[in-house]
């Protein structure tokens, strides 16, 4: 029976540069490495598939209407503002972590506890995304090998250890018992679902129109990662189609 699910094991070199963080040298990699390609694809197969039934549940009748999907994303977008913020701060960053706090003030008053984004639409405050992966990208620690990740999506060594580390310093887990912070990782993981629900149909006609979907969803992947991080020319990242 061949294999749906694969975590490939972190290779023994990104455990090295881990170790070596903060001593190391930001560089934006150029090429694609991804040893994991024959595991991977199986695991793009089955995220494909899933994209598929996601795509005909938000646009069945039974779906969510959008309004209800949004309000959802917001509020777990709200909650998650905290990790951000400290992301931000471990980045000697202290800008977008100033906005992202200000942004979570507004959206907890004015936006009713984060339902609606009244920071965003009535305030000016445009929600300054990160995470531990780029954290780590800050620190020196290199991109690693590329991943995907069942039901996530596509990653790297470096992202998916980044996304194992935000669910232990999320600050909010110092401020709440256990029992109520593993019910805000839940609904984050729900508002994140819902959010994820109303783009499916959107992700799943891009990948169907690829003949190759899984180069298609490593190149945007890997292109927009980069773009975030810092990229700035087209010598930061590798179309494979141009070979």
């Amino acid at each position: 029976m061949p294999r749906l699910l694969f975590i490939p094991r972190v290779s023994v070199p990104f455990l090295a540069a881990l170790l070596l963080a903060g001593c190391g040298v930001r560089e934006m990699p150029s090429g694609i490495f991804d040893p994991y390609e024959t595991a991977n694809r199986e695991t793009h197969a089955f995220n494909v598939a899933l994209s598929g039934v996601l795509a005909g549940a938000a646009g069945g009748d039974s779906a969510l209407p959008e309004p209800v999907l949004k309000v959802a994303a917001n509020f777990a977008g709200n909650l998650g503002l905290p990790n951000k913020i400290f992301n931000s701060l471990l980045q000697g960053r202290v800008e977008p972590a100033v906005m992202n706090t200000l942004r979570l003030l507004v959206n907890t008053t004015f936006g009713v506890g984060g339902l609606f984004d009244a920071a965003g639409t009535s305030f000016g405050l445009p929600e300054h995304y990160t995470d531990f992966g780029e954290t780590l990208y800050v620190w020196g620690v290199g991109e690693g090998a590329y991943i995907e990740l069942p039901i996530i999506g596509p990653s790297t060594e470096r992202d998916a250890f980044g996304r194992v580390i935000d669910v232990f310093i999320d600050p909010l887990g110092a401020v709440l018992t256990v029992h109520q912070h593993n019910k805000v990782r839940l609904i984050r993981l729900t508002g994140n679902t819902a959010g994820n629900l109303r783009y499916a149909g959107s992700v799943t006609a891009i990948l169907n129109e690829s003949a190759d979907s899984y180069a298609q969803a490593r190149l945007i992947y890997l292109q927009n990662r980069r773009f975030a991080l810092g990229a700035t020319s087209d010598e930061d990242v590798f179309d494979p189609y141009a070979q």
